[in-house]
């Protein structure tokens, strides 16, 4: 007896360790079997779309130079600043000035030249003057050689000299009047010259053309620009702070759900924990496409008395499409959630405590009309379909309806995890245990 007795110890603790493992792998069972549930409640849901954009200035001037040359003075703003980033200016306020030395030598020039052409058609009227009494005094001698004719009195050779001195009279006359009229034109250009250079003169001054904020300078002092076909820009200039809107990129997809007057509301990063809003101006028609991807911009209007909303501050935008006050919802994973295939029965039912929830979700048979959905309630110790209509959804909730939805009805969202204690309580009865709160 005494020989077999070490076999019958070993097998009596092989069959301890059996059973424990047996103790463990149902307890883990056990465990895996609990749902998650949430209940159904009741409250208001919004149904939105959200998108990206940036604050922009309502009214944006760009503020070029009309001609070139060396920038040689800023102006000062409502405090009496130097003009700079963020300066308030009145409209009329000097904003740069650029060096006129050249173009107020070219409007003295042209007021000379002016001087000259007004000159000569002096000259020229004066010289009519003097051609028209020439013509006189040759038409009156060819009126009388025409009465005497050629004859003893009066030679033929002398009658065609009377006769070719009224021409010619007559001639420098036209040549006279064709002065006045060329000196006339000299003095409509020299006109238009002279004003042409006192405009330069006058763009060397840049003033504001509106009360307004600087957004941007782009020069400086003794910086020199160049006017050609495009004028150079200078500053950047907000008409009204006050008062500004969003420029929302919105996805082809969303767009027909975004109407002018829409309220809309948006956050930036600058202030994370407050929300704006605004109400939606105009919907821009020239979409872009960027990697295949078709958005519109919608612009959206908000008030900004405070002036803390800077320009081209990045906002996410979210438009309300639909909303529902006091409707029955659940979580999107409730409608998503089914337990495995293969531990439904014929009915649609599952054992609750068997391990049911693990493994590959089951198929919806027959297809799930789209504007309705399916959640699963616990009904003692089994699982149950319930068939709910949906409404709007937010995204994480959607509102449902039918027949046995009630408020505080539990649904199954998933299925709990085994936890660490439940493994703890499942080890084997003959390990020690190690004794727990501390030292007595």
């Amino acid at each position: 007896m005494k020989k077999w007795y070490p076999w019958l110890i070993a097998i009596a603790l092989t069959a301890a360790l059996l059973a424990g493992g047996v103790l463990l792998t149902r307890s883990g069972e056990e465990e895996a079997s609990a749902y998650k549930t949430t209940p159904i409640r009741r409250g208001d849901l919004v149904e939105a779309i959200s998108a990206t954009g940036t604050v922009e200035p309502e009214d944006l001037i760009d503020i070029g130079a009309q001609v070139a040359g060396r920038i040689v003075e800023f102006g000062t703003d409502t405090r009496g600043a130097q003009i700079d980033y963020g300066s308030e200016v009145k409209k009329g306020m000097l904003l740069a000035r650029i060096d006129d030395s050249v173009y107020k030598a070219q409007a003295e020039q042209a007021g000379a030249a002016l001087k000259s052409a007004e000159a000569n058609l002096a000259r020229a009227r004066a010289d009519l003057l003097q051609l028209q009494a020439k013509k006189d005094q040759a038409m009156n001698d060819w009126e009388r050689a025409k009465k005497l004719g050629p004859s003893d009195a009066l030679s033929k050779t002398a009658y065609e000299g009377y006769r070719s001195a009224a021409l010619v009279a007559e001639a420098a006359v036209q040549s006279g009047r064709a002065a006045i009229r060329q000196a006339e034109a000299g003095i409509v250009q020299a006109r238009a010259d002279l004003n042409r250079a006192r405009e330069n003169l006058g763009y060397c001054t840049i003033p504001s053309p509106v009360d307004g904020v600087v957004i941007d300078r782009r020069v400086n002092i003794g910086q020199t620009v160049v006017a050609s076909l495009n004028a150079p820009s200078l500053f950047l200039l907000a008409k009204d702070l006050r008062h500004v809107q969003v420029w929302v990129a919105v996805n082809e997809a969303d767009i027909g759900n975004i109407k002018p007057g829409q309220r809309a509301f948006f956050t930036v990063d600058a202030y994370p924990n407050e929300e704006f809003s605004g109400t939606v101006r105009k919907i821009r028609l020239n979409a872009s496409m960027t990697q295949n991807v078709v958005t519109y911009t919608v612009e959206v209007a908000t008030d900004n008395k405070d002036g803390r909303l800077l320009p081209y501050l990045t906002a996410n935008m979210r438009f309300e499409t639909a909303r529902k006050d006091g409707v029955l919802v659940v979580p999107n994973q409730a409608l998503k959630w089914s337990p495995p295939s293969e531990k439904q029965d014929a009915a649609g039912s599952a054992p609750a405590a068997d391990g049911a929830g693990r493994g590959k979700p089951a198929e919806r048979k027959g297809g799930v009309n789209p504007e309705k959905g399916r959640i699963w309630i616990v009904e003692g110790e089994r699982l149950e379909p319930l068939e709910v209509e949906t409404g709007i959804s937010n995204g994480i909730e959607t509102a449902v309806s039918g027949p046995g939805v009630r408020e505080g009805l539990a649904v199954v969202t998933g299925t709990q995890a085994p936890s660490e204690k439940g493994k703890k309580a499942s080890t084997n009865p003959f390990v020690p245990q190690i004794p727990r709160g501390g030292r007595r």
